[in-house]
């Protein structure tokens, strides 16, 4: 056997690594019995993908079988077997949903087509008299109406005083004042800049395909007008994004992450690194800002945040570092989520220490779950975070004591340059921050929320694939820090999007405040300015 083979047995576990908190040795065991099932379904998908390669290296093309090698598994007839009995329970059986065919909504435009029998088969076929309707069978089938552009024409009438027009020195003349448009002197209306910001910003489609799209409805159009067109449209829309962002550093705690989008350079012949970061207020300011810098340096947050005191959540960017060793009012919280991330890549490579640390951290959530789940219905937010950190006193922080203990032990076992070492090297490294989250019931264990926030990037970058310059960028951080609001309030992006590009034009800027996604009524609802 050689050496390779040597190194990748795995060694006993020692029992001195093993943790012993009862608990934690059983969800120890949870995780270990999870990765054994992963890894038995990765190991069955590579024995298939292997077989089809070689059958198509080596074997017959045909998905042929001789039924003579069907013998070779036959067995014995047996008696059938007897039905079983049914199953009895004293407690009743959960209803399902059915799966059936669901009602359509009934605020869907309806069109009724009336079907009648032709008047010569009207006859009675055994006296001959005409025969009466006594009833009518319905059945809906949905259809689609492709979106359609229509023309707003704006017609305004001019006045002029019948008697003054006699004498042209005193004629006075007078039209109607011309409504505000969300861009001036440009052809989109609300309702088009709002699709095409949703299309690309909230369904990414890239604007090349809205242009094919559009060009199908006889409308031809460049890239780079519709682009102008967004770009106009950020700089009319950036002081509510502007006014969104005042209000997320008034927040208890801020989370925030970022994301790498190419950015094209005419400097160069290939993209360099942008950065898009997101910034989400807590409940009371519920908020979603994008920001957009060109590269990944501190400047980004630290002009961003410039003012915010309270916490700050992030993973272990060390650009955060000097904005927390400058302002002693900032706090740093950790993300367990990063934290764990680590272990769990070393679970190949030291599986009975990396387990160990995926069953402390799962520890630590269960008492997240079990707090919140014994929460009483209807308890306020403030009811909810006492009780939540109560919880977290009386049981995480003695979990989180004892877990520390166990990773300074396994530091002076493990290599430093291991998956496992430097998943034990960071959490040891952030202990203060990863903890600090039990001082306050507001505070979430992880960063999770703002990660989900930047998916809609990725997803994204994907389809357009970079942004054309670092205007672009700017550009689509507030088109994002948008529809971002709308989303997290339940609102319909395109109807949001659409009011808000109607009303702002000629909106004062003391009620810019009625604009803001938690605070935004329809135009029907809304008070009359």
């Amino acid at each position: 056997m050689d050496d390779a083979t040597l190194t990748s047995v795995p060694h006993p576990a020692d029992p001195a690594s093993l943790p012993g908190n009862p608990a934690v040795l059983q969800q120890m065991i949870r995780e270990l019995l999870a990765t054994l099932h992963a890894r038995d379904r990765e190991l069955e998908g590579v024995r298939h993908r292997l077989d089809q390669l070689l059958r198509r290296l080596y074997g017959p093309r045909a998905e042929k079988i001789d039924p003579a090698q069907l013998l070779l598994f036959a067995e014995a007839p047996q008696e059938p077997a007897a039905p079983a009995p049914p199953l009895t329970t004293d407690k009743p059986m959960p209803r399902h949903p059915g799966h059936g065919r669901r009602r359509l909504p009934r605020d869907l435009p309806r069109q009724q087509i009336l079907h009648e029998l032709p008047e010569a088969e009207r006859a009675c076929p055994g006296c001959g008299h005409a025969r009466a309707p006594i009833g009518r069978e319905r059945s809906e089938r949905l259809d689609y109406r492709p979106a359609s552009l229509f023309v707003v024409e704006h017609v305004r009438v001019t006045y002029a005083c019948p008697r003054c027009q006699a004498q042209a020195e005193r004629a006075l003349v007078e039209t109607a004042p011309k409504p505000p448009a969300p861009l001036e002197r440009a052809l989109p209306g609300p309702g088009l800049l709002a699709h095409v910001s949703v299309a690309k910003y909230a369904d990414h489609l890239p604007l090349h395909r809205q242009a094919r799209i559009l060009e199908r409805h006889g409308l031809l159009l460049p890239r780079s007008t519709i682009c102008d067109w967004m770009a106009a449209m950020a700089v009319s829309l950036t002081p509510l994004c502007q006014r969104m962002r005042e209000l997320v550093l008034l927040s208890r705690l801020i989370q925030t992450d970022d994301t790498p989008v190419p950015v094209l350079d005419g400097r160069r012949d290939r993209t360099r690194q942008g950065r898009v970061w997101v910034y989400l207020g807590d409940r009371l300011h519920p908020y979603t800002v994008f920001d957009y810098t060109p590269t990944h340096s501190r400047d980004g947050p630290e002009t961003f945040l410039r003012g915010f005191h309270g916490y700050l959540q992030a993973d272990a960017y060390a650009g955060y570092d000097a904005l927390f060793r400058a302002d002693p009012a900032l706090f740093e919280v950790g993300c367990w989520a990063h934290a764990r991330r680590g272990f769990y890549e070393a679970r190949t490579s030291d599986p009975e220490r990396a387990h160990a640390a995926l069953a402390w951290v799962r520890r630590l959530y269960d008492v997240e779950d079990a707090a919140k789940a014994t929460l009483p219905e209807g308890a306020s937010p403030d009811r909810a975070e006492a009780a939540l950190l109560e919880r977290r006193q009386a049981e995480a922080v003695p979990l989180l004591s004892s877990f520390c203990q166990w990773l300074q032990e396994q530091r002076r076992q493990v290599l430093p340059k291991s998956p496992l070492g430097q998943a034990v090297s960071y959490a040891l490294g952030n202990w203060a921050a990863l903890t600090r989250y039990t001082e306050q019931g507001f505070l979430p264990p992880d960063n999770n929320a703002s990660e989900r926030a930047l998916r809609g990037i990725g997803i994204g970058r994907k389809n357009y694939l970079f942004f054309g310059s670092d205007t672009g960028g700017r550009t689509a951080a507030v088109h994002y820090s948008i529809i971002a609001g709308a989303r997290r309030h339940g609102r319909d992006p395109f109807a949001y999007l659409r009011d808000v590009l109607t009303r702002l034009p000629a909106l004062p800027a003391d009620r810019l405040d009625e604009l803001l996604p938690d605070r935004w009524q329809p135009a029907a609802a809304a008070p009359t300015p």
